[in-house]
C-alpha cells in the first residue's frame, strides 16, 4: 500500500498545480507521468483516473462535501481541500478502492503534509460521507441549470449559454459525452506509410487499433502504456490528432503546389495534415506567437520527416506585408474558450469566465481582420475553433462575412461533442472573390 500512498501524493501535487497554481491539467498530469515512467502501469492508471476524475466532477464533489462539513470547501486549506476532494471521488466513483483505504490514506497524507492537527477533521468528514453517500440531496430538476451544474459539474453560466442555443436533451447529451473516456485518435501520415502498414506495425507493438469509418487515415488507439515510447510514433508514422480537427484539412481541400499559412499552428496537427495531403509539393507555413510554440511545431515536423513545411514565429495580430495575397489557403484555428474539448481538458470549464470569453471574441475578430489579407483572389480561409459557443463561432463567422464582403461563406458547421466520434468543434469555410 506504500506505493499507493506515493501515487496519492502525486495526485495531490497535480491537483494543487491546477487548482491553486493555475497550471493546465493535461500539462501537469503529463509532466508527472513523464517524470515517473518507472511507476507500475496500475499506479500510473490510478494517478490518471483520480486526477482527471476529481477535476471532472469537482462541482459535484464540493456540493457533497458541503453537506457533511462544517467548514465550507472554499474556506479549507488548499492541501486539505484537494485531499478531501480526491478521496470523495474515490468513495463515489471507484468501487475498486475500499472506503477504509480512501479515508485512512487521506488522513496519513494530511499528516505527512504538515496538517496533523486536522487529521480528526479529515477523518470525520470522509467517514461521514462514506456512510451517507446514498443520502446526498441533489438540486431539484425543476431548477434545470442548477441540477445540470451539480450533476455534471459544469459552471452555471456556461449551461445558461448552451440552453439559449440548444434544447435540454442536446445539452445533457453533450455533458454525458464529456464524462466518457475520450478515445485517443491519431492520423496516419499517408505520404510516409499506408494505413494498412501502420495498423500492422502498431499491432506488432501490442497496440489495439480501431479504424475510423469516415477518415481513411484516422485510427483509435488503446492498450498501450506510453504513446511516446512506440517506435511508430518516434518514426513519425502518425500524429496524435482529434478527428474533429482532421476536418479542417478535409474542408480546405489543398491541391498540389498550394501555398498555405496556418496563423496559429502549434503544435502543428492541422498544418502537418495539409503538408501530408500535398504529397511533398507546395509549402505550408505554420506560425505561432512564441519560440516555445514554434519549437513544438518543429519537433513534430522533424519527427514526421516532412520537407514542405516550416514553423515561423509570428504574432497573428500583427500584419505581415510579405504575406499579402500570398496564400492559396489560410488556416485560422484561433484561440478560444475550449468548451468543445472538456472531455480532455476538463479544468478549462473552471478557468474560463464570461469576461474572458468576450476578450477571446475580440481577439478572434482582431486576428481575422489581419490574416484575411493573406488570402489570394479565389483562395480560401478556414476559420475554426474547438469550442461550443455561438459568440465565438456562428456570430463571429457572420461578423466576418459582413465586415469583409469580398469573402463568401461556402459552408459552416458546429460539431457537437461525440458527433462522428470527435470533440466539439466549429468550422467555417470562406472563399475570396476574384
Amino acid at each position: 500500500m506504500g506505493s499507493m500512498v506515493n501515487a496519492r501524493e502525486l495526485v495531490l501535487e497535480i491537483l494543487l498545480a491546477v487548482t491553486r497554481d493555475g497550471e493546465y491539467s493535461h500539462i501537469a498530469l503529463r509532466n508527472v507521468l513523464e517524470n515517473y515512467q518507472y511507476l507500475d502501469k496500475s499506479e500510473r492508471a490510478f494517478i490518471t483516473r483520480v486526477t482527471e476524475g476529481t477535476l471532472e466532477h469537482m462541482i459535484e464533489l464540493d456540493y457533497i462535501i458541503n453537506q457533511f462539513s462544517k467548514v465550507r470547501v472554499n474556506k479549507m486549506k488548499p492541501v486539505i481541500r484537494n485531499i478531501i476532494r480526491s478521496s470523495v471521488y474515490q468513495l463515489k466513483y471507484m468501487d475498486s478502492v475500499p472506503a477504509s483505504a480512501a479515508c485512512n490514506e487521506a488522513v496519513k497524507l494530511a499528516a505527512k503534509r504538515g496538517f496533523g492537527g486536522l487529521k480528526g477533521f479529515v477523518n470525520g468528514v470522509l467517514r461521514n460521507i462514506s456512510r451517507n453517500l446514498d443520502q446526498v440531496k441533489y438540486p431539484d430538476r425543476e431548477d434545470m441549470v442548477q441540477w445540470l451544474s451539480v450533476t455534471y459539474s459544469m459552471p452555471e453560466w456556461i449551461l445558461a449559454g448552451w440552453l439559449e442555443t440548444y434544447d435540454v436533451q442536446t445539452v445533457e447529451a453533450m455533458l454525458q459525452e464529456f464524462l466518457k473516456e475520450p478515445p485517443v485518435s491519431v492520423r496516419c501520415n499517408l505520404s510516409r506509410i499506408s494505413r494498412e502498414e501502420l495498423v500492422t506495425k502498431l499491432k506488432e507493438e501490442g497496440v489495439c487499433v480501431t479504424l475510423h469509418p469516415e477518415f481513411p487515415g484516422a485510427l483509435y488507439l488503446s492498450g498501450y502504456d506510453y504513446l511516446g515510447a512506440l517506435d511508430t510514433f518516434q518514426n513519425g508514422f502518425f500524429q496524435v490528432q482529434d478527428v474533429s480537427s482532421m476536418r479542417v484539412a478535409e474542408w480546405a481541400k489543398p491541391e498540389e503546389g498550394d501555398y498555405v499559412i496556418d496563423v496559429c499552428g502549434a503544435p502543428g496537427g492541422k498544418a502537418l495534415h495539409i503538408a501530408d495531403k500535398l504529397n511533398g509539393t507546395g509549402h505550408v507555413e505554420a506560425r505561432d506567437l512564441t519560440e516555445y510554440k514554434t519549437g513544438l511545431i518543429w519537433d513534430n515536423i522533424r519527427r514526421c520527416g516532412l520537407s514542405n513545411i516550416e514553423a515561423v514565429c509570428q504574432n497573428a495580430t500583427v500584419y505581415d506585408g510579405a504575406s499579402e495575397e500570398k496564400a492559396d489557403i489560410v488556416i485560422a484555428d484561433l484561440p478560444c474558450s475550449g468548451l468543445g474539448v472538456l472531455g480532455r481538458k476538463t479544468d478549462l470549464k473552471y478557468k474560463i469566465t464570461p469576461e474572458a470569453q468576450e476578450e477571446l471574441v475580440k481577439l478572434q475578430r482582431e486576428i481575422l481582420s489581419v490574416v484575411n489579407r493573406y488570402v489570394r483572389p479565389k483562395g480560401k480561409l478556414v476559420y475554426s475553433t474547438c469550442t461550443v459557443s455561438r459568440r465565438e463561432n456562428e456570430e463571429n463567422a457572420a461578423w466576418f462575412a459582413n465586415a469583409f464582403p469580398e469573402f463568401e461563406k461556402l459552408r459552416e458547421e458546429q460539431f457537437l461533442p461525440g458527433n462522428g466520434g470527435g470533440d466539439g468543434f466549429y468550422i467555417a469555410l470562406f472563399r475570396k472573390k476574384a
